[in-house]
């Protein structure tokens, strides 16, 4: 996806083989984050992106867990939720560069506080329409 496309999905497969395909385009070390309301996917386009590096297991919205870092065949893979985060300095002080410095690649759930810190990042936005879920990438 290039900044500007916004793609239509019908389904929780659709929404997942999303998340499977921007892995090519995502260098090691890339930073995505996916912004949206409650219930737009932001989770299941991570279990596809995921799976896509080859984890096979179970993957949750680590809500209360805050991070949780997969290990798949092609490296790390570190999925963040920041919804109850007031400061940034909150994660930075769990190891969060380390982690992103190793993880192959760093999905971000309401990852506003880090939009400045990360700035060549890709931000999906997230949305529910009456088709289904809209997913456009803003940057």
């Amino acid at each position: 996806m290039r900044p500007g496309d916004t793609r239509l999905l019908t389904s929780d497969d659709a929404q997942r083989d999303l998340g499977a395909s921007l892995l090519p385009a995502l260098p090691p070390g890339a930073v995505l984050f996916l912004q949206g309301e409650l219930g737009a996917g932001k989770t299941t386009l991570t279990q596809g992106l995921i799976a896509a590096l080859g984890f096979t297991g179970l993957v949750l919205s680590p809500t209360y867990a805050l991070m949780q870092l997969y290990p798949t065949p092609q490296g790390g893979a570190l999925h963040i939720d920041a919804y109850r985060i007031r400061h940034a300095q909150e994660l930075y002080e769990m190891d969060l560069e380390r982690l992103m410095a190793e993880a192959r690649v760093s999905v971000v759930e309401w990852g506003q506080l880090f939009y400045a810190d990360f700035p060549d990042a890709w931000l999906l936005e997230l949305e529910h329409v009456e088709e289904g879920r809209r997913v456009t990438r803003v940057r």
